[in-house]
């Protein structure tokens, strides 16, 4: 018997281990930093947050199938995927250290903006449409009109004209020239 109760107990023990074990686990998956160089690469620029392999995919029927791997593993960090299904695009963003990342998006481009940090997407030519499909890292991704954000939601102009090193007249004149049309 006493066996026995030893036997249970060690049971209990292991599975209470192996129970701890995946919690210890879990864990945020976000990075620390905007964003992971990779060893070999020396300064990222926009090519770096760029993928080509999806580039005339869709011009002419494939002669076999041909899986192009586009996962959340070669994109860690995501908080949007922009994938141009037509034109081209001119598209952005600043990290924490201020430093701009700009590329030139083509049909079949997958552009990928890391978490948290500011960016567009411009369509430089007016005379042909771009069209693009965005994929958000996560389930209530919204979006923040910077300049709506700043000058229409009452922040006083006093504190908007400090921060942007201006006077207030022209804090004034941006939150006029946002003002909604009669």
């Amino acid at each position: 018997m006493a066996s026995f109760l030893v036997n249970i107990h060690f049971l209990l023990g292991f599975l209470a281990i192996l129970a701890t074990s995946w919690m210890v686990q879990a864990s945020d998956p976000d990075i620390l930093s905007d964003f992971i160089d990779p060893p070999n690469v020396n300064g990222p620029d926009g090519k770096f947050f760029t993928f080509t392999g999806l580039r005339g995919v869709f011009d002419s029927t494939p002669p076999n199938l041909k899986v192009t791997k586009a996962s959340k593993a070669e994109f860690p960090a995501l908080d949007e995927l922009l994938f141009v299904v037509e034109g081209s695009l001119e598209v952005g963003f600043v990290d924490t250290t201020n430093k701009l990342f700009t590329q030139t998006l083509q049909y079949g481009d997958i552009f990928v903006f890391p978490k948290g940090l500011v960016h567009y997407q411009y369509n430089a030519n007016p005379k042909e449409p771009a069209i693009a499909v965005s994929a958000f890292g996560s389930a209530s991704a919204g979006t923040a009109s910077l300049p709506t954000t700043l000058f229409a939601t009452g922040v006083d102009d006093t504190v908007l004209a400090k921060s942007f090193k201006t006077d207030v007249t022209t804090i004034q004149k941006l939150k006029a020239g946002l003002a909604p049309k009669a």
